[in-house]
């Protein structure tokens, strides 16, 4: 299948400006994880060396208290006896899949003037049953591959450039590029790409006060991606979703947030599944000791008619 360039897009006449809307066929509902197929997992297959496993998912339960007004986890446990003994159970309140570590579905943001991705509507995507682009769609079809880490907050460190991960700080395709240049890393089609801003653990290290009052914004700040160019760099390169450790992917200002162009970019335009908040630091000062950038990346997400997100459950594996 030969794909248009950023350049080329749209190609269908109902589809807005930069939207691959129609390019994986009308009815499609997996985005650019369509460039993942049979031959990239077979190659990221071979990444596997030393057998090591690094979970990607934060705990659930942070940030606490949880950021973006919504609620915090209530975890609570139960038990009763049986004929064999005693069985302890437990439930969660106020779990919001979008609250820790997640994915976004494609149906978790809309262009306010054309709809969400590939032009489905507000009311089919508002549907549990049998509505378009819900995260069931990314849960059914699995996603594994190979995954690359830009550890762009260590690669700054080497020009002596220290960032405030709690500021706004642009991320943009010139700063990814010099990072896969300093860990010669080559990013390839189908690639799932993670981006390292330090965040999840900055925010590890505060107090209770410390994080009470970060929750108290509107918003946190962050550095992260950013720029007209951003879609552009993505598409071109064949990246099926990209994932980092900051609250929003995109850079953000205290207390007015991330301006969401991108997410208006990537998920609705381009169908690319964002991911937020992943624990980095673990897999970052491994990749830093044996200098290998790329791994097997495996992610389920929550198998959740209609939802708009999910824990990524991912496991990267080198």
């Amino acid at each position: 299948m030969t794909l248009p360039t950023f350049a080329e897009l749209p190609q269908r006449p109902d589809a807005p400006p930069g939207s691959s809307w129609g390019v994986f066929g009308d009815d499609d509902e997996h985005g650019t994880l369509n460039f993942i197929g049979p031959e990239q997992v077979i190659g990221a297959a071979t990444l596997i060396r030393t057998g090591k496993v690094f979970p990607l998912n934060w705990n659930v339960e942070l940030p606490a208290p949880a950021l973006f007004h919504r609620r915090s986890l209530r975890h609570e446990l139960f038990h009763f006896e049986n004929a064999g003994g005693i069985t302890v159970d437990d439930y969660l309140d106020d779990f919001f899949p979008q609250g820790s570590s997640q994915w976004d579905a494609l149906r978790h943001f809309g262009d306010a003037e054309h709809g969400f991705y590939n032009g489905a509507t507000l009311e089919e995507v508002s549907r549990l049953d049998d509505g378009r682009l819900g995260i069931e769609t990314m849960a059914r079809r699995g996603i594994a591959g190979r995954g690359v880490l830009l550890d762009v907050v260590r690669a700054l460190a080497t020009d002596g450039v220290e960032i405030d991960p709690f500021d706004f700080f642009p991320i943009g395709p010139d700063l990814l590029e010099r990072t896969a240049r300093v860990q010669s890393v080559e990013l390839r089609p189908g690639d799932v790409l993670l981006v390292r801003t330090g965040w999840v653990e900055a925010y590890c290290a505060l107090d209770t006060e410390a994080r009470a009052a970060l929750a108290a914004e509107s918003a946190p700040g962050s550095p992260g991606l950013y720029g007209d160019g951003v879609p552009a760099f993505l598409w071109d390169l064949r990246i099926a979703a990209v994932a980092a450790d900051n609250p929003a992917l995109e850079a953000s200002r205290p207390g007015t947030g991330p301006e969401l162009e991108l997410h208006r970019a990537l998920i609705a335009r381009l169908g690319m599944p964002l991911g937020e908040l992943w624990e980095l630091g673990a897999l970052a000062q491994d990749c830093s000791l044996d200098r290998r950038f790329d791994m097997f990346l495996a992610s389920a997400p929550l198998n959740l008619g209609g939802g708009a997100g999910s824990p990524p459950n991912a496991l990267a594996v080198k």
